[in-house]
Formats: structure tokens, sequence, C-alpha cells
């Protein structure tokens, strides 16, 4: 294909310098979570060969012992970041990974020769990047490998650390709000009382399913393409090679990562990051609704809600003096949306990107799912530091709402009946006055009764038997 020129002090290759040459599209590179997980499927991969003797195998392209060792510390270092700036080819590449695979072939090569103190720029190649780091594989089920763990473990350590803090700290609001009485509302409109501790509580219980779709998240992508090469039919490889792969990669990791059941399936398809991702779409859902109803419970301070306080994080107008937003229920819903629409990204890459054997939008899907694991996590993490674990109730305000509501007629429908408890509410509204205030004039009820009856904290509970 001709010469092509390399910098001096890069890593890479040819085959990776013509791929930054052929896609100049989005100054976009691969995440670092993918790149790191390149760098351990290789040592993965490595360990798997060396000890099943094929990288010390008879041939011109056997390594001796220094060799492998090189090229585990190599492929080590870039699974623990040392190299992410030597990943310089754009998530909108060629659809397998290919050129990404051939960066990190290229790169952990290179840094092994130069372990070894050979050059690193000489044409012969003491560690090959194909022959030796790439033995025993395709791009076609490590890249797909590659993804599956970057992901798992970005869920693992980043995402569900992040939502179980977001779960705590709002039960931890419902219990201490558990004693305020507050005016439900649905469809926008006045309903019978609650406790405000009830409905953070429901906000909380949210969280904690969140939880666990994140767990289901990482289950939808457990199983490993590696080992199935080319096509999944294992061309080039050893029979126990996926197996063994999957069984190093599980313990470095701490997430159980086995071997695909069908390679066939696994090179082709990727059905369970779309499944993963629709987890991460629910999650998103779930935190752009908690935001959003913290968002409207604090709106005011004098002429909405105000149930809520939230904490003061900066001006919220560059022309109306002492104006504060709820600027970070605000974040968090676009990163909802954000999810959202990668969300539709890794659907249609899923649907209409694998054709028989191969997946040909596998990089532009794990840079969408490792955006979202990324924006939930740190967007859930962000909310609770400078928003849920200083929100405070405003008790005055939420009883306040409960003795005007009309909804408290609901509670004297077994005591007048539906049509009258009606009128009452249309009475109550078209003069000012209350419930309460109509049924003493009105002398529906006796005092003891009606004050019973029309008792807030028994209307947040099931009647007792």
């Amino acid at each position: 294909m001709g010469d092509v020129r390399v910098p001096a002090r890069a890593y890479y290759g040819a085959q990776t310098q013509r791929a930054v040459e052929n896609f100049p599209i989005s100054g976009r590179t691969l995440p670092v979570g993918l790149i790191r997980a390149l760098g351990l499927v290789k040592y993965a991969a490595a360990v798997v060969n060396r000890d099943l003797g094929k990288l010390a195998a008879t041939g011109k392209n056997k390594l001796g012992a220094a060799q492998v060792k090189a090229l585990l510390a190599a492929a080590r270092e870039v699974a623990d970041g040392k190299f992410d700036d030597q990943f310089p080819i754009d998530v909108y590449q060629t659809g397998s990974g290919t050129s990404s695979n051939m960066n990190a072939n290229e790169v952990i090569a290179n840094r092994a020769i130069e372990i070894l103190g050979g050059d690193r720029f000489a044409k012969e190649k003491p560690v090959h990047p194909n022959d030796h780091v790439n033995m025993g594989q395709s791009t076609n089920d490590m890249f797909p490998t590659a993804i599956h763990v970057a992901v798992g473990v970005a869920i693992k350590e980043r995402l569900i650390p992040a939502l179980k803090r977001l779960h705590k700290s709002l039960a931890e609001k419902a219990k201490a709000w558990d004693k305020i009485i507050k005016i439900g509302r649905t469809h926008l409109a006045d309903a019978t009382p609650l406790r405000l501790g009830q409905e953070i509580g429901g906000l909380a219980r949210q969280i904690e399913l969140s939880v666990e779709r994140a767990v289901k998240a990482i289950h939808a992508v457990l199983e490993l393409p590696c080992g199935g090469t080319a096509v999944g039919s294992g061309i080039n490889t050893h029979p126990s090679f996926g197996r063994r792969v999957a069984e190093v990669l599980a313990k470095e990791t701490g997430v159980p990562l086995v071997e695909a059941a069908d390679h066939f399936e696994a090179n082709a398809q990727r059905d369970g990051l779309v499944e993963c991702h629709g987890q991460l779409r629910a999650i998103a859902v779930t935190l752009f609704n908690v935001a959003n109803n913290i968002r409207v419970l604090s709106s005011g301070p004098r002429c909405a809600l105000y149930e809520i306080k939230l904490p003061d994080r900066q001006p919220g107008s560059s022309i109306m003096p002492g104006k504060v937003n709820p600027v970070m229920c605000e974040s968090l819903m676009q990163v909802g949306a954000r999810v959202m629409g990668n969300d539709q990204t890794v659907a249609i890459s899923g649907a209409a990107g694998g054709q028989f054997q191969l997946n040909i939008m596998m990089p532009v899907m794990a840079h969408a799912a490792l955006e979202s694991v990324e924006l939930l996590a740190s967007g859930a993490a962000a909310f609770v530091d400078f928003c849920v674990a200083e929100m405070e109730a405003n008790p005055e305000a939420c009883e306040a709402f409960v003795e005007k509501s009309l909804s408290l007629v609901t509670a004297l429908n077994p005591l007048i009946g539906y049509e009258k408890a009606a009128a009452l509410a249309k009475e109550a509204f078209k003069t000012g006055k209350t419930i309460r205030q109509l049924c003493e004039e009105q002398r529906l009820l006796d005092s003891e009764t009606l004050k019973k009856a029309l008792d807030p904290w028994r209307m947040t509970e099931p009647e007792k038997e």
C-alpha cells in the first residue's frame, strides 16, 4: 500500500497510522475504558497462549521466556492506562474495530521490544503484532470481548456504587421526613395526603431497582466471543483458548465472565450489548424522573410548591438578582436524555449492523455504551454530593397545602356518600372555604367524627382493622 509516515515517538505502527489518516471524522478516540480492556484482553490471551505452550512452539516465530515476559508486561501496561495516548484512531472507523485491534497489537509488540532492549523501529520484530500479540485471535472475536469486559467493569466499578450512594441518601431523607404530612398529586392535580417520607421513599425504591437493573446489565454481557476467531469456527486457535481467556479475565476483573455458549452467535451479533444498554436506558429514565420530581417539589420559593429546599449552588440568572435554579436536577435530566439517545444508537447498530458472521457497528456501540455508563455514574454521584445530601424539607409549606386541599373530602365518602362529598368539594372550591369549614357550618357530622375523618395522618395509611 506504499509508505506511511509514523510519528517518531509513537509506539503504534503503520496500520494504526493508515487508520488515523483514513478516518478524520470526529476527533473522538476510543474511550479509555475500552483501550484498557483491549490491553487486558491481550494480556489474558498471552497468558493462555503461554500456558498452552503456543508462544514457545517450535518454528521461526517461537518466543523465548524473556520475550513472553516482556509481552505480558507490555500488555499489562496498556491495561493499566500507561499508553492511553497511543490510541489515536477515531471512533468512526472500520466497523469491526480492526484498526483499534491492530493499534493494540502494535503498541504492545513495540513496547515489549523496548522492554527487551531492542529497536522497536526495526523492520524485523522479535515480538510480532500479528504472530504473537494477536496469536489465536481475530478482531472479530477479541474486539467485542474487550467491549463486554469494558462495559461490565465500568458498571461494576462506577455505576453500581454511584447508584447505591444515591439510594442510601434518599432513603435517609425518607426516614427523616416520615412525620411530615403533605398533599399528594395525581395528574398534577390535588389528591389525598401522604407523608413526605413516603414520597421520597418511593424515589429511593426507584433507585434501589436501578441497582438491580445495573446488575442485570452486567449479566447481559457476561458471555465472551473470544475463541471464535474470524467467523465463530475457532480457526487458528486452541479449542480451550476461549474458556481459558474468559477465566483469566474473570479473575482479573471480578466480573463472572464466561466463554460464549455459541461462538457463531457471539461473533455475529451484539444482542447482549443491546440488552445491556436497554437496562441502562431504564436507569436513565428513572434518574430523569427522580430529578424532575425533586425539581418540581422544590419549585418556588414563593409562587410554587417549595416543599423541598435545595442547596444554592450558583446564581440562576444574568438579569434577575437573587434567582437560584435547580441546576443539579437539570444536569441529571440532561444525562438521562443523552443516555436515551445513546440507546437508540445501540439498538439500531445491533439490528442493522449484524449481517451473517459479523456486526460492523461495534466501535460506535462501544462508545455509546461506555459513555452512558460514565454519564449515569457521574451524574448520580454529583446529584448526591451537590443536591440530595444537602436538600431540606419545608414542613410549613407541606402542611399548608393539606388543609386547603379539596381532596380531603375523599375521607368523607364512607360517611356521607360520593355524590354529597362531590358537591361539598365543588362548593368549597367556589367559596374558597375548606372542607372542614363547610362540614362545620352545615353540621354534616358531629365534631368528634369530623375530626377523626379529616385527620390527614390517618389518610396516609390503610385503615387498621
